[in-house]
């Protein structure tokens, strides 16, 4: 039987298919149900009603429309319409269910249960215990429809008259995805996560995953990159780092908008992350790191992806960048020349780029320490200097001077890629 369409992160609820059970003393004719007047059937309905029920486990469903019309036609109480509307629920349900089990493929129409599901859900007469649960089906219907803000209507009185079922809020939260309120089905989406891991549970991926999506998909980057890095943060693999850190800022189109020379401290974060994923990433790296001066770093990039085998022994590409980095190392010689000189000038800019190159050598104390000059003697770029020691201080394990680092970036996009650094400093490891 057609329900709900699946959420792209869990299985589709199930609608229960099952028929509805009437309480005994809707036809006996015992001492209890003559004595209760609000439950007290008419002759003119009791007869119809046992031939419709008759008729319903006989799975002859022609004779209980009959008597079912002819329980509406004489029915004048709220308690005897309520008979009528579940006998006849029961009966659009059970020939749904047969129509699928004869032809599992062919599309179902379920607008059949609209009617006698309102009239269960208006009418007094119904069991309070049953109200919820026929709004919530009757939400399903609307949603099945397309018709989203109904369905919203009939969630919302689902949850009013009680209703517990543990998929009823994941199924409010597609329901505003869909009629297109991406902010405030997110919204939703965040508090079921809280909820779920204040009680212990770890919520699915595939909660994250959807939020990113939906959120992509509107153009909302701002969402987007909140959801990336509750992600990351909940599922920190090599691979999640990885599709965090294109989409964030290596592919076209990405959330920061980065330059060239910007990218390449998202670079850096992939491969601390060890989300480098082929010979594209790794030689992308190692050409623009290569490119402005940094050509240690350059070489330690091209080694590790030929030893991890990621760039394959015969690319020229690589053999290329192996041996101009070889040949700048050379020509540049010892950084300490490079360090007194800078200790001497009149500002920080020698000392910023004589601390790039020491961080390009995996040198971190070394960077550190001209970082700080850096910004003691001033002319720099704070930010750039700030997002750049914070790196180092997060390569050499000082999580908390790293924070602080990257904390004093203030203006984006480099505040933004230090955003992504200081998610890496709080997710477990991968």
């Amino acid at each position: 039987m057609k329900t709900i369409s699946k959420l792209a992160l869990i299985a589709a609820f199930a609608t229960g298919t099952s028929g509805l059970a009437l309480s005994t003393p809707a036809f006996a004719k015992d001492k209890k149900a003559e004595e209760a007047p609000a439950m007290k059937l008419s002759p003119e309905v009791q007869k119809p009603g046992i031939a419709a029920q008759t008729a319903l486990t006989a799975k002859d469903y022609a004779g209980a429309q009959t008597a079912i019309d002819q329980v509406d036609a004489a029915a004048k109480t709220d308690y005897e319409k309520y008979i009528g509307a579940a006998l006849r629920y029961q009966l659009e349900n059970e020939k749904l269910v047969a129509a699928q089990t004869a032809n599992p493929n062919a599309p179902m129409n379920e607008t059949t249960l609209a009617k006698p599901l309102d009239a269960l859900i208006a009418n007094p007469a119904t069991p309070a215990a049953d109200r919820g649960r026929y709004a919530y089906r009757r939400g399903a219907l609307a949603f099945n429809g397309k018709q989203y803000p109904i369905a919203l209507q009939y969630f919302a009185k689902a949850k009013e008259l009680g209703y517990t079922d543990p998929n009823l809020p994941l199924q409010v939260i597609k329901a505003k995805m869909d009629s297109g309120d991406v902010a405030g089905a997110t919204a939703d989406l965040e508090a079921s996560i809280a909820q779920m891991t204040a009680s212990g549970q770890k919520a699915p991926e595939e909660y994250y995953r959807y939020a990113i999506a939906k959120s992509y998909a509107a153009k909302r980057n701002a969402d987007t990159m909140a959801w990336l890095k509750k992600w990351i943060t909940a599922y920190p693999s090599a691979k999640n780092w990885r599709d965090v850190l294109i989409l964030s800022g290596i592919q076209a189109n990405a959330l920061i908008p980065l330059d060239e020379a910007q990218k390449v401290d998202v670079f850096r974060l992939m491969r601390a992350t060890n989300s480098l994923a082929d010979q594209t990433d790794y030689l992308q790296y190692a050409d623009s790191v290569n490119r402005r001066g940094l050509p240690s770093e350059a070489q330690a990039v091209i080694k590790e992806g030929l030893a991890s085998g990621k760039i394959p022994a015969s690319n020229t590409m690589a053999k290329g960048l192996l041996a101009d980095a070889s040949k700048n190392i050379a020509n540049d010689g010892p950084l300490s020349g490079l360090e007194k000189r800078a200790a001497a000038a009149p500002n920080g800019k020698l000392a910023a780029g004589t601390a790039d190159a020491y961080l390009g050598q995996n040198n971190y104390a070394k960077s550190i320490e001209l970082y700080r000059l850096a910004l003691t003697k001033g002319g720099v770029d704070a930010d750039d200097v700030n997002l750049h020691m914070g790196i180092a201080l997060a390569r050499s394990g000082d999580k908390a001077g790293a924070t602080t680092a990257f904390s004093a970036v203030k203006a984006s996009p480099k505040a933004d890629v230090a955003g992504l650094w200081t998610t890496w400093l709080g997710a477990p490891a991968a």
